[in-house]
């Protein structure tokens, strides 16, 4: 990191954080805002750029996420796995003459042709590995609008799968007829379990989630089915995980409360072990690690 510390930049489709950092990698200021990169306008990405230089000062800028997809600033190709940070350290897209680096992103490739790809989640699972948070071997949870399930192997990524349980979540809720018993808050309660429950048991998401309706209709469980249906697509995602962790019984949750409070509840019914890790203090230390020779 410089002499006048550095600007990280969590930088999603909708959402973006913004982090300035003293020379001794402590975050000094922060905030988050809705401009994800679907928001910028053509060509105003560099104004943007301007903007957070304007409020949070100079020093390298390290931007990680879709800024760095085919509808961001500047494509970046994907690292394919395996990855360490080494490697995605090597992989920086430097541009602006040397002082922005673009985080480029992991790619995976399974044996029978099934590809998965990922941004900015790679900065927060190999920043809690730098930190100490995360052992070197692990299976990693990253819940969120688009969740992974990561095969950590001696500190390096070896393999990932996404599972579109965020989405699928907000579709639900936006539109269709399940939307209005989705208006409220998904909780870990008796109804969220009963749907993880019912996805563990039935292995048959499309059907439970009709019963969501046809319950409130004859009268078996309340309209609001917020927590079910969050339980049923929670555990629909989870039995995926599992298969990719293999033989493991331990998972690392990283990401927001709101989130991995849900994934620890459903993994506790699973009967697995986990420990949970803050996703923003996992970006702070993969942003800190990934400057680490610009000092």
């Amino acid at each position: 990191m410089s002499q006048t510390g550095m600007i990280a930049v969590d930088w999603g489709t909708t959402n973006r954080r913004i982090y300035k950092l003293a020379p001794d990698g402590t975050c000094e200021a922060g905030r988050s805002d809705s401009m994800g990169v679907l928001s910028v306008p053509p060509g105003g990405f560099e104004a943007e750029i301007a903007a957070m230089r304007a409020e949070f000062g100079a020093g390298p800028m390290l931007l990680a996420g879709m800024v760095g997809s085919d509808r961001g600033w500047r494509e970046v190709p994907y690292v394919p796995c395996p990855v360490d940070l080494s490697a995605l350290r090597q992989a920086l897209c430097w541009v602006n003459g040397g002082d922005i680096a673009i985080v480029p992103g992991v790619s995976f490739i399974e044996e029978e042709g099934r590809g998965d790809v990922m941004r900015g989640e790679e900065v927060q699972i190999l920043g809690a590995v730098a930190a100490g948070l995360c052992p070197a071997d692990a299976l990693v949870c990253h819940p969120g609008t688009h969740a992974k399930w990561v095969r950590l192997k001696s500190g390096a990524m070896t393999g990932f799968r996404t599972v579109m349980t965020g989405e699928l979540f907000a579709l639900l809720r936006g539109g269709g007829i399940l939307a209005p018993q989705l208006q409220g808050e998904a909780k870990p309660d008796a109804d969220f379990a009963r749907g993880v429950e019912a996805a563990f048991r039935n292995n048959a998401l499309s059907a439970d989630l009709f019963s969501a309706r046809a319950g409130a209709l004859l009268g078996l469980r309340g309209r609001d089915a917020a927590s079910y249906v969050s339980g049923l697509l929670i555990g629909a995602d989870i039995g995926i995980g599992l298969v990719v962790g293999g033989e493991r019984d331990d998972v690392v949750l990283i990401g927001e409360e709101a989130l991995t409070t849900l994934y620890a509840a459903a993994l506790d019914i699973a009967g697995r072990r986990m420990e949970t890790i803050d996703g923003e203090v996992a970006f702070l230390a993969g942003a800190r690690a990934l400057m680490e020779e610009r000092r």
